[in-house]
This record gives structure tokens, sequence and C-alpha cells, in this order.
């Protein structure tokens, strides 16, 4: 398809060599670039930028102002062997920016039967994110960054180069997994995960900064770190307790209310367990 279709905006720019099923539906001032291929069941929002061999296949929808940079695929079959073909989804929000090499799967119908990517989000180069993931806005998945199916990311969370999310492990809101890092059971949001294998070493807080919590909150949510995860030789109050005490004395927080609710929630994998407090360093208690 080199010259637009007549329901498309006069506005919207297809480079000859491109292919683009005539039953897509395009915004306004979508740029679609040289050997691109987007399918029939593509929605493409206003301002939507497709740079170069990008492939946009199956019921997907990109928001208003998506960027894709050059061998991305979106939509495709997702690497599940139960899969036979169901016509499941993609969705990607608006603002968001795939950078080289970025792979996304559309869902299954053993799933939510779609996959999301919220808005504002960054995923850079060759980050893989499979099928039925729900990933919040203002996400930013950095280069190399593998998920299996059914992760849920919470908005704002960064993940680091090069980590790998094992299938059905939900990261919290604002929550950090670092480098190179295998993330097995779930991270509650706000939390600080380090290691070949995950560990929980603190609190987000230079995010929370970030975001212009106060320091008095940010107190109270450390106190409250120390009495779900004490330190060694501390209380030996089995969980169930510890968070009972957490949920009475900062009822009057609402994010350490949000960790209490994310621990209490049914969980696939389980949580990810603190390493020794012994361990940590003040730069990674301040950090």
């Amino acid at each position: 398809m080199k010259q637009p279709s007549a329901e498309w905006p006069r506005s919207v720019s297809i480079h000859p060599s491109a292919i683009v099923a005539p039953e897509a539906q395009l915004g306004e001032n979508v740029q679609i670039g040289p050997w691109c291929s987007v399918g029939p069941d593509v929605v493409l929002g206003k301002n939507v930028r497709l740079h170069s061999s990008v492939v946009i296949d199956g019921i997907t929808v990109l928001g208003d102002g998506v960027e894709i940079y050059p061998f991305v695929t979106v939509g495709m079959a997702p690497q599940d062997l139960k899969y036979r073909g169901e016509p499941t989804r993609c969705e990607i929000g608006e603002r968001t920016v795939l950078r080289e090499n970025v792979t996304i799967h559309r869902g299954t119908a053993q799933g939510d039967g779609i996959t999301r990517v919220g808005a504002h989000c960054l995923v850079m180069a060759n980050a893989h994110v499979a099928h039925d993931c729900v990933i919040g806005d203002g996400v930013i998945i950095v280069n190399n960054v593998v998920m299996g199916g059914h992760v849920e990311i919470g908005d704002g969370a960064r993940i680091m180069g090069a980590a790998a999310l094992h299938q059905f492990v939900r990261i919290g809101r604002g929550a950090l997994v670092g480098g190179v890092c295998g993330v097995e059971s779930d991270v509650i949001p706000y939390g600080s995960v380090l290691g070949n294998r995950a560990r929980l070493v603190g609190l987000h807080w230079i995010w929370l900064r970030r975001q212009g919590v106060e320091a008095p909150e940010i107190q109270a949510m450390r106190r409250a770190f120390r009495i779900l995860y004490p330190r060694q030789g501390g209380d030996g109050a089995v969980l169930e307790s510890r968070l009972a005490e957490v949920k009475r004395d900062f009822a009057d927080i609402p994010r350490v209310q949000e960790i209490v609710a994310f621990m209490e929630a049914p969980s696939r994998r389980g949580l990810v367990r603190a390493i020794r407090p012994s361990a940590v360093t003040s730069e990674t208690e301040g950090a």
C-alpha cells in the first residue's frame, strides 16, 4: 500500500516501501517509515511514528504519540504452545517509546487475553514483554530485560538492564529491580531488589523523594519496613503478626497500607526474601 486509503487523514505519511493493510485505522499525523508492516486489525492513534522496519500485527492498539524505533515487533503471536490463534489483543499507551529490537506479544486465552503496556513508558533496546504481561504507566525497562508471561509491573517501576522476571511475578508500584537480577518472586511496592537472585535490600528512597514524598512519611515508611523485615536476631514474630502490627500502627500512611495490601494479596510466586541486614550498606539504606 503506497498511497493512503481514502478513509485515512490526509496528514498521514507512509513511505512507499511500507506495507499497510487498507483495513488498518490510522489517526492524524501518523508517520510510517520505510519497510514497515501494519496489519489489518491495527489501530494507530494520532501522531504515532514508526521509524523503519517495524512490524505491528494482530489486534493491536497504539495510543497517541507512541514512537517505535527500528526492528520492533508488536502484537505478534505469543510464544506459548497452548496458543491456537485465538483473537487476543495488545495495547500500548500514549507517548510510550519502544527502542530497537523490542518484542511485545499479544495475550492468550488462558490469561486475560491482552498484553498491555501503559502510557509514558520507555522500553529500551532488546527487551521482551511476553504474553499477558500488564505494565503500568511511567515504567522504565532498560536494555535486554526479559520477562515470562503474566508478569505485572506497577506504575513508575524501574527494571534495570538484563534483569529476568519469572512468569506470574508481580513488581509493585515504584519498585526498583537491579541490573542482571533474576526475579523469581514478587517485589513489594517501592521495594529495591538486587543480586543474582533478587533479594530485598530496602525501599526505593530516591524514587520516593523524586516523587515529592515528604520526610515524615519517608521516616514512617522506614519504620514500617523495619517491622516487616526485622534485623537479624530481632523480633521473631511471624509475618502475619508483623503485618497486623504495621496495618494498625501506620493506618494513616497510604503508601505503607499499599505495601501491606500487596503482601496480603494472593500470589503465584510468593514474596522476594530480604537480604541479611548486616549486608546492607548505609548507602543502600539511603538510596
